[in-house]
């Protein structure tokens, strides 16, 4: 597909690597002359590698590689004077560097005015409709907010010095795990729903969409290609995002250029009852969560994107078997929790200032309390059986089991990291990662087969340190999912991986499964750890994982999609069943669904009484619950004719046929 020249995006599993299908994309490309030059933008820790496999496939390319160094201010005029006269097969960059390289001020006003006017109709519909205030304030915020940074960049100086990405010759651009770019600024209507991005100060997608904009109009959308393993890793917006980058003029062709329209036709809100951050009682969120005429999105879709999968293509990889750790929490991680929930309970009465405390800050507590009570206080005790002590149990029973073959191990952690040097001289701090290790060499692992991701500060000194593990010299590596995720190629002699903490994303999960569960593994079977703490904030990132995880195991999918799906898979299950362990109750995922199922139909019960009021022009409020579809409504009066209501009652009441008068109560018969 890369050879007809058409915008792709490559979409395969995290542990299917697309290198190599980036690179002949781009030499095969220039051979049979679809383009002359072609940037690959991948992640920064990456660049190297990639120029490294670029020329292991095609050792006579001319390739330039830019490093860092090359966009300082003293050296990028030079590069970019390089990159437009040199005749180069490819030129590879880092992603943070895409955006030094800067797109003409006419292109980003275009931009700026056609993403106001959008706001502007948006505002106009609402309005037409009725919509709620809230909405047209928020975008009219958004629509100052716009207004605000077209006035900066036409106020800006303009500088004639300036090498656009217009004039440095380049036709084709390659984009390595593009769902980095996945927060695309969206022109809507809708409004607190959860999984739409409108923040219009994302500057490397504002800017990813202008250079995809002007490679359409030169090639007539044949210019750009995507590589990812997760085209949705958070919302269903990002779909639309995709497109946007690479189907503009069909989006057009269709008439689902704006995103409401999109939404109206695809996505559906659905109101759910969810654990609360603290963990001890449930909260109403709307969001995107069920998929509407999914053949007809698919189909839409799989003209720019190309999607394969393991079962598709019949890869050798080790069968991996997933086990969960359960902790149990300790009084003091009990007694932090509690705390917890009593500071968000003075959030949601308005007691405490927003800038003292918030609810970002509580849940970011509860996950180091969930890992670790000494992230909290390093001066708190180290007790047996927290998932730390767990974790290197199991690490040093398997580096014993495995010795004669000299397996290595990971072990992911997001939240302890090694702290730097000028962080350390400014207090003690607790850091998971040296705490292990302590362990570890105590147990009678030696200090040198263990190591940080964050100890090899450079590209040369990562490639050095993977090459160490891939010959099983450092059998325990230890890193985040940021460093240690994407790019990740020390398979071959992988026996475990230990999850100690729960992501954000269901992508960063796959991301770490797919550095072990991968082509080139020596091993026929490996396995991977999850670790949980009972009853602590592991329940809510669990169920965060598995919400996410229902539509996007319908995008990933070598099946023919259903009509419509927001049932869970086999991924989306084991999730659960972590999120019921870790709350302590096997229960709790009927539990929520039950609760939530009443939840949602009391408050669609209320939305049609609203409509119906608004319709009818009737005067009076909801007091009872609806405890089915064909229960009972009750009425009672409304304020503004309490009185006059009252006296009608007493009235009734007296003649004993208060049930059949219709001017009782709000003069609705009952």
């Amino acid at each position: 597909r890369c050879g007809t020249g058409e915008n792709l995006e490559i979409t395969s599993k995290s542990y299917l690597s697309s290198s190599f299908e980036m690179i002949a994309a781009a030499m095969e490309g220039k051979r049979l002359g679809l383009h002359h030059k072609a940037l690959l933008c991948v992640p920064n820790h990456l660049t190297e590698q990639i120029g490294s496999d670029f020329i292991k496939l095609y050792p006579n390319a001319n390739i330039l590689v830019a490093s860092s160094s090359d966009f300082t201010k003293a050296n990028r005029r030079k590069l970019f004077a390089k990159i437009a006269t040199g005749d180069y097969d490819a030129v590879i960059i880092g992603h943070s560097q895409l955006v030094k390289l800067p797109i003409s001020l006419e292109r980003q006003e275009k931009l700026l005015r056609n993403q106001i006017d959008e706001i502007v109709e948006g505002i106009a519909a609402l309005k037409a409709e009725n919509g709620e205030s809230f909405q047209v304030k928020q975008m009219e915020q958004a629509k100052k907010s716009l207004e605000t940074k077209l006035s900066k960049l036409l106020d800006a100086p303009v500088r004639d010095d300036v090498v656009n990405f217009e004039e440095l010759g380049v036709d084709k651009l390659i984009v390595d795990e593009a769902h980095l770019f996945k927060n695309l600024f969206l022109s809507t209507k809708m409004r607190n729903i959860s999984g739409i991005s409108t923040n219009d100060n994302i500057q490397k997608t504002f800017d990813l969409l202008l250079k995809c904009q002007y490679l359409d109009e030169i090639t007539g959308g044949k210019g750009i290609i995507f590589a990812t393993g997760t085209p949705v890793s958070n919302s269903i917006s990002e779909i639309y995002s995709m497109m946007k980058y690479l189907q503009a003029d069909r989006l057009e062709e269709t008439g689902l250029k704006h995103f409401d329209a999109w939404a109206a036709n695809f996505a559906e809100t659905v109101t759910e009852s969810q654990l609360s951050p603290e963990g001890n009682s449930y909260q109403l969120k709307t969001r995107f969560a069920k998929f509407n005429n999914m053949p007809e999105l698919m189909s839409l879709f799989k003209e720019c994107a190309d999607i394969k999968t393991a079962d598709m293509l019949n890869l050798k990889i080790p069968r991996c078997i997933t086990s969960t750790i359960i902790a149990q929490p300790t009084e003091t991680q009990k007694d932090l929790i509690f705390a917890l929930g009593e500071r968000a309970k003075l959030i949601r009465l308005r007691k405490v200032a927003p800038t003292d405390d918030n609810m970002p800050m509580i849940t970011n507590d509860g996950r180091k309390i969930g890992l670790d009570q000494r992230l909290m206080n390093p001066d708190l005790p180290d007790e047996a059986g927290t998932k730390i002590n767990l974790c290197v149990d199991n690490v040093f029973n398997i580096w014993k089991e495995t010795s004669d073959k000299r397996s290595a191990q990971l072990i992911f952690s997001d939240l302890g990291v090694p702290q730097t040097a000028d962080k350390k001289s400014s207090g003690k701090r607790f850091c998971v990662y040296d705490d292990i290790k302590e362990k570890l060499t105590a147990k009678g692992v030696p200090a040198e087969e263990i190591a940080f991701i964050h100890d090899a500060k450079t590209e040369t000194a990562k490639d050095k340190l993977f090459e160490k593990v891939r010959k099983g010299d450092v059998r325990v590596l230890i890193g985040s999912t940021s460093k240690m995720g994407a790019g990740t190629n020390v398979q071959n002699k992988l026996i475990a991986s230990h999850d100690l903490d729960a992501p954000w994303k269901p992508s960063d999960m796959e991301q770490r499964r797919g550095r072990m569960v991968r082509q080139g593994n020596e091993n026929d079977e490996v396995r991977l750890f999850r670790y949980v703490t009972e009853g602590t904030f592991d329940s809510y990132l669990y169920q965060m994982l598995e919400n996410k995880q229902k539509f996007i195991s319908q995008i990933m999918t070598s099946k023919s999609p259903v009509r419509s799906c927001q049932d869970m898979d086999e991924v989306a299950l084991s999730y659960a069943e972590v999120k019921a362990l870790s709350a302590g109750n096997p229960n709790i995922t009927r539990g929520a669904y039950e609760k939530g199922r009443f939840y949602v139909v009391l408050a669609k019960s209320r939305t049609a009484i609203k409509a119906v009021r608004d319709f009818l022009g009737l005067d009076f409020r909801l007091s009872g619950l609806l405890f089915s579809f064909y229960g009972v409504l009750k009425i009672k009066p409304c304020k503004r004719n309490n009185r006059q209501n009252s006296d009608h009652t007493k009235d009734a009441a007296k003649e004993g046929n208060a049930e059949e008068r219709p001017d009782a109560g709000c003069g609705i018969k009952r």
